[in-house]
């Protein structure tokens, strides 16, 4: 079960979460065919909320539109209760009001349900390591998003803040990087590191700056210009 992309031995766990049976099902048997570790499914928004942290699974996929609660208040509730769960919404709306509220609510990619099998498979990987991943076109938005926060700062975001966080050269330079845009893969390429590495100067950073998730994390890059250097 070699996968290149992978750089963890353990089958990432993956649960699901859709109203639709039928859909649910698919997704579950085609991520479970495929290496990936299945360890629970939903079908509505506070039943997901209960198996989620029973079962402490790696990534969620997660449908916005659920019974009893939305799927944005799921992501909203899991991942502050653990900023280590990765969302990947898989959702057939592409509408641009629902991919920025999911980004804010804290998921990590937004995939439209017209995806491939093999795009799905390939997002959940990324996904599971941090990256993010949304459908082409997308990915623009919610950058602009971030620039557009940036530009109106919430007062009390740096509240307990004490001075200026010291970063390292190294985590500054990473985080400059995200701040572009730039996947933790295209990160590890562009500065001759691994893909692991990435991820914890990502979350010392995380640590360091007193922050939830990437979105927080590239909204206090841009509001201090990294992004332009």
């Amino acid at each position: 079960m070699t996968d290149s992309g992978r750089e963890r031995q353990e089958p990432i766990r993956v649960m699901v979460v859709d109203d639709h049976p039928m859909w649910r099902d698919a997704v579950a048997r085609d991520l479970g065919e495929s290496g990936f570790e299945v360890v629970a499914t939903a079908g509505d928004g506070e039943q997901a909320v209960r198996r989620a942290r029973a079962v402490a699974p790696d990534v969620l996929v997660l449908d916005l539109n659920l019974p009893a609660k939305p799927g944005v208040q799921v992501c909203k509730e899991l991942v502050g209760a653990n900023p280590a769960l990765r969302v990947l919404v898989l959702s057939a709306s592409g509408e641009h009001a629902d991919v920025l509220e999911a980004v804010k609510s804290g998921a990590t990619g937004y995939l439209l349900k017209s995806a491939s099998t093999e795009e799905l498979l390939d997002a959940v990987r990324r996904t599971a390591v941090g990256d993010p991943v949304f459908t082409p076109g997308l990915a623009g938005l919610v950058l602009g998003e971030y620039r557009r926060l940036a530009a109106e700062p919430e007062p009390a975001a740096d509240t307990g803040r004490p001075g200026a966080p010291q970063l390292t050269d190294r985590e500054t330079e990473v985080l400059r990087l995200v701040a572009k845009g730039l996947s933790y893969k295209q990160i590890a390429e562009r500065l001759v590191i691994s893909h692991r590495t990435v991820q914890n100067h990502v979350q010392n950073t995380l640590g360091k700056l007193q922050l939830h998730n990437r979105v927080e994390l590239v909204r206090y890059a841009i509001e201090r210009g990294l992004d332009d250097e």
